[in-house]
């Protein structure tokens, strides 16, 4: 697994590149967001470090950008900014995890190997929904022939709508299926990741129950949606 720790601070990155390196991870340091840009979209990166307060690009462009691009390598946000909506901010633009500084590297780790987990421990084969497929292991989706890559997150909220085909699921359990958050953050974290689907899949396969939640509509005919 090799890692990517984009931190402009000397004596931060030397803590992190060691201590990862420690624990058996290859790991790769860029002080800037432009290099980092260029180096994710490039092959064989696992996961990304990123904090935000860069000299060039602040971070949140970095992750926005790879975002847009389809990039769907995990991204783990270390930053000072450390605020409710700071954090909120950092997951709506496509952030897998959030730590803030000052943080134990204990933590760091553990959230390390939460974020690696998914890619390396997805169960083989393909979810089918109507016109919908979806590869568990290289998180893509088909529709009619069109194929997307899917972040993390995405392919944790399309898999909670393809476990309960036609059900409405509101957005409290949509966070704890997707998300495993046991709580509202107050945020539309939900709203902006249907948004993120719904550019892939098409309008028309997720439907807004206004008052009740989400629908995923497998046949993708017409339907209303705010």
């Amino acid at each position: 697994m090799r890692l990517l720790v984009v931190e402009d601070e000397d004596r931060v990155a030397s803590f992190l590149v060691k201590g990862l390196r420690a624990h058996g991870y290859d790991v790769e340091w860029l002080s800037n967001g432009r290099d980092a840009l260029r180096r994710v979209l490039d092959p064989g990166i696992s996961l990304v470090i990123l904090d935000l307060g860069l000299p060039d690009l602040d971070g949140l462009e970095v992750l926005e950008s790879l975002r847009e691009r389809g990039c769907a390598v995990p991204v783990l946000v270390l930053s000072a900014r450390g605020r409710v909506d700071d954090r909120v901010k950092g997951l709506d633009l496509g952030a897998d995890d959030y730590l803030a500084k000052p943080f134990a590297f204990e933590e760091l780790l553990a959230r390390v190997r939460a974020n690696l987990r998914p890619r390396a421990e997805s169960a083989p084969g393909v979810l089918r929904a109507g016109s919908i497929s979806v590869d568990q292991v290289r998180r893509e989706v088909t529709v009619d022939g069109r194929t997307f890559v899917l972040s993390a997150r995405e392919f944790s909220l399309l898999k909670a709508f393809l476990d309960h085909p036609g059900r409405i699921l509101s957005r409290p359990e949509l966070l704890s299926m997707a998300w495993g958050m046991n709580f509202d953050p107050g945020t539309n974290l939900v709203d902006v990741y249907v948004g993120y689907l719904r550019r892939k899949l098409g309008d028309a396969f997720i439907e807004t129950v206004r008052g009740a939640g989400y629908r995923l509509r497998a046949d993708g005919q017409p339907s209303a949606h705010g």
